[in-house]
């Protein structure tokens, strides 16, 4: 990125030499990302997050859709999608949303039986960002396909621990944000199989194929191609190594800690994610806990943080509001040691011990705040 401001920092939409150059960058940075993801250069559309990816290939799709056209989502998607799904319902169109089994996943059959001769696009998610598990994308994308139904995926948390191949997927779009696979944020991309109609959201200039104007954030573009490269050279190595990291810190817990639960399938699961319920114990104040303590965790999702409503992901899990009250989710990176999983063994324990004494507040001594802090959290 650094490289690219010194030498292309212009619009690429203009004529002169430095228009050309930041356009010759651009250029190159879209080969290598479709080269990632097994697409073709004029597949792949540059937005400004995973959330508006979300929303062009939703509303972007169906805004071509005869009025009354039905959806096919998931109880467990990103707000991005369930709030574009609210914004398409009261414009007339009908939507059905799949719960999903105790361990985050939604049956095949379940799905199948969702169809109808009127459902226009369907949208599951690869990864969920809270509970981590992972959907059978390529099984569900072609039952789509055998109905003539386009096929969305949300793969934002997917690039540093899953491949990510979209013809292997069998999708007909699928969103990603660079911020999730150590690129900058604020920079994301829609993957658009060549074919698919869509409508773009922004009109204007006209820029990236017509689907989204405005002048492009080269930069970020270059940033995002590079993390992506790094990401998939970087992956059969990385992931093994954080699961394993993942797996001694869930075994642990549940070896340490009474009275605990592992919210999501452990099998189908992203390789950094574990999210754990401690019961009787309150999730904001386990988190404040281990936050002074150095150690940075999450109650839900870094997008909705502070809001007050419980998780609909939680929720969607059939939990009872104890397990829900006394979720915490550990995020794991690559930059994750073996000694910061041995620290948080060691200091959670008394935290929750502490919590669930009657009047406790478990937050450890003083001393705890100046010790450094276990990048434990990815969402920042």
């Amino acid at each position: 990125m650094r490289a690219a401001f010194e030498r292309a920092n212009y619009n690429p939409s203009s004529l002169h030499a430095e228009g050309r150059r930041a356009r010759a960058l651009l250029d190159s940075a879209r080969e290598s990302i479709a080269s990632s993801l097994g697409a073709k250069r004029n597949e792949i559309t540059f937005t400004g997050s995973g959330s508006e990816s979300d929303n062009q290939a939703l509303l972007g799709v169906l805004k071509l859709a005869p009025r009354g056209a039905h959806v096919v989502t998931t109880a467990i998607e990103h707000h991005a999608v369930l709030a574009a799904l609210d914004r398409l319902k009261n414009e007339g169109f009908d939507a059905t949303v799949l719960p999903v089994g105790d361990d985050g996943i939604v049956e095949e059959a379940r799905f199948a039986g969702a169809l109808r001769p009127s459902t226009y696009v369907a949208s599951v998610m690869l990864a969920n960002n809270e509970i981590g598990t992972v959907q059978p994308i390529p099984q569900f994308a072609a039952i789509a396909r055998d109905r003539g139904i386009l096929f969305h995926t949300d793969a934002v948390q997917a690039p540093s621990w899953l491949p990510i191949d979209v013809r292997e997927l069998g999708v007909d779009l699928l969103s990603l944000s660079a911020h999730k696979f150590g690129g900058p944020k604020g920079v994301g991309l829609l993957y658009v199989r060549a074919g698919v109609k869509i409508a773009p959201l922004v009109s204007g200039g006209g820029q990236e194929f017509g689907r989204r104007s405005g002048t492009e954030n080269v930069l970020g573009i270059a940033g995002m191609a590079r993390a992506l490269e790094l990401a998939i050279s970087e992956r059969p190595a990385q992931s093994k190594r954080v699961a394993a990291l993942r797996d001694r810190l869930s075994a642990g817990i549940r070896a340490s800690v009474p009275a605990v639960r592992v919210n999501g399938s452990m099998d189908a699961r992203l390789a950094n994610n574990l999210n754990v319920s401690f019961e009787g114990v309150d999730s904001e104040a386990l988190l404040i806990a281990l936050d002074l303590a150095g150690v940075a965790v999450s109650a839900g999702s870094a997008c909705t943080s502070g809001s007050p409503e419980p998780s609909h992901v939680l929720a969607a899990l059939a939990m009872n509001g104890q397990w829900r009250r006394g979720a915490v989710r550990f995020s794991l990176g690559i930059s994750t040691t073996g000694e910061e999983i041995d620290r948080v063994l060691e200091i959670l324990p008394p935290l929750v011990a502490g919590l669930r004494t009657p009047g406790g507040r478990g937050r450890g001594d003083g001393q705890n705040e100046k010790t450094n802090r276990a990048p434990l959290e990815a969402e920042k």
